[in-house]
């Protein structure tokens, strides 16, 4: 049986970063010489079974993030994007694996090559000649040139994440967040006043002041000013972290800057450690959670779903934020199931029917064409508008794991786990969804044939071969 290969060289060097370590003095560490670490780094070798065990004995990696991570989720993203009519066949599963594993880099390039050609068909249908023809298809969108960055780090930042609780526990014991976050941004010599600001809004810098708005709700107000101290307080970190990442533009690195400061606020809200003893004990209850860290709902689903600290993992979870439309607005998924990057997600994903019941947590067990089978449960987080007449944002979020951790998580209390007929069918797209007796279908597979019956009808006007 053949072993499969290790290409990791991003997960070399961020290791090599977070040990403060030039490629010398990793290299000494690992036993090895310069060229080669330098060949590992780069991917064009696969990391060898004496530096996988180097790696766990002098700096505990965790191994099995190595071979299971950017991997699965660029198979996904792949086979998302060929299945795609503009390819006349996609490759098999296999093939699609080695290529991840094999290549990253080519098959990184590849889903920027695919939404690149997206993003200038969406131009071309648009009709908007100023951008078609200024030259910039080739160019990624800033925003999914950040968002994969997330998305290929687990959602976890180390380093980020670290500091975060360090600062969060100063005496080993947490400590008060908006006391905490007004001292430091203090010691910056930047004065923190509370005030009234115009709708919506929750803070604003005017020159070594910084104003907050006494209308946004406790939660909100602490998260930014803790986004303020990472900003203020941890910026060589973030900038160090950004350099890592190796953006494209400087607009790519800004909006990373913003989603840093973002992860160091919610991760001194809810220091990893506490957090995960807590989540534990109050079985990931989100209400529970958000009474105890003082946070909203929706920062406590996010938290639990970037719990990947390597040897002191939480539950893999998938946290979803979604629109009224159905447009997915925040995603990450610690589980097998990932989301549609180039399309509509499933219909049939109780988040969409969170809209019709505000204020209820909706469950519901659902099984995808793979065959697993998961948890998954959402809530409408609407915000208030905060005076009349001003407009409601309407979102809703959608949590979810794996079956096998069902008995960890209070949501599945009552459920008939074990009823085969509880499951209910979803997909992650249409466009590649291969389920025949979908009713809320809405487009066919395109890797699919299709027949047209013409003596009865049904659901769909088509049949799926």
């Amino acid at each position: 049986m053949a072993v499969q290969k290790i290409y990791a060289g991003v997960s070399l060097r961020e290791t090599r970063a977070r040990a403060g370590l030039s490629q010398r003095g990793f290299a000494e560490r690992l036993g090895i010489s310069l060229p080669y670490l330098s060949q590992m780094e780069n991917n064009h070798r696969p990391i060898s079974a004496g530096v996988l065990l180097r790696l766990a004995q002098e700096f505990g990696v965790d191994l099995q993030s190595l071979s299971a991570g950017d991997a699965e989720r660029m198979v996904i993203d792949m086979q998302e994007a060929l299945a795609d009519p503009v390819f006349d066949a996609s490759p098999s599963l296999a093939d699609l694996r080695l290529a991840a594993t094999n290549t990253p880099v080519l098959a990184r390039a590849f889903l920027d090559l695919y939404r690149a050609h997206r993003e200038g068909q969406e131009r071309l249908a648009a009709l908007d000649e100023a951008i078609g023809a200024s030259g910039q298809n080739a160019t990624p969108s800033p925003w999914e040139e950040v968002r994969d960055f997330f998305h290929y780090c687990d959602n976890y930042i180390d380093a980020v994440d670290r500091a975060a609780e360090r600062f969060a526990c100063p005496d080993g014991q947490r400590g008060d967040p908006s006391l905490l976050a007004q001292q430091a941004l203090a010691a910056a010599g930047i004065a923190t006043r509370m005030t009234d600001l115009p709708t919506g809004a929750v803070f604003r810098r005017e020159g070594r002041e910084l104003l907050m708005n006494a209308a946004a709700e406790p939660s909100t107000r602490r998260f930014q000013l803790l986004h303020q101290v990472a900003l203020a307080r941890h910026g060589e970190l973030l900038e160090a972290t950004l350099d890592l990442a190796r953006f494209r533009s400087e607009t790519a690195r800004n909006i990373a800057r913003i989603g840093l400061a973002n992860y160091f606020a919610g991760a001194a809200l809810m220091p990893y450690r506490g957090f995960l003893g807590a989540a534990r004990r109050e079985r990931h209850d989100l209400e529970r959670l958000a009474h105890l860290f003082d946070a909203s709902l929706e920062q406590v689903a996010h938290r639990l779903s970037t719990l990947q600290r390597p040897a002191e993992k939480g539950l893999p979870f998938f946290f979803v934020r979604v629109d009224q439309a159905g447009t997915i607005t925040k995603r990450h998924s610690a589980t097998r199931l990932q989301f549609a990057r180039f399309g509509g997600a499933c219909p049939l994903w109780n988040v969409h029917q969170a809209f019709e019941q505000p204020g209820r947590f909706l469950r519901q067990l659902a099984q995808t064409p793979d065959g697993a089978r998961y948890l998954l449960m959402s809530r409408d987080v609407s915000r208030p508008a905060g005076a009349f007449g001003a407009p409601i944002r309407r979102f809703a979020i959608g949590l979810g794991c794996e079956i096998t951790h069902a008995a960890e998580v209070v949501y599945a209390d009552g459920l008939e786990l074990g009823n085969p007929h509880s499951y209910e069918p979803i997909g992650i797209s249409c466009r590649i969804c291969p389920r025949q007796d979908c009713h809320q279908r809405s487009v066919p597979p395109v890797d699919r044939a299709l027949r047209i019956p013409g003596d009865r009808s049904g659901p769909l006007p088509y049949e799926i071969a």
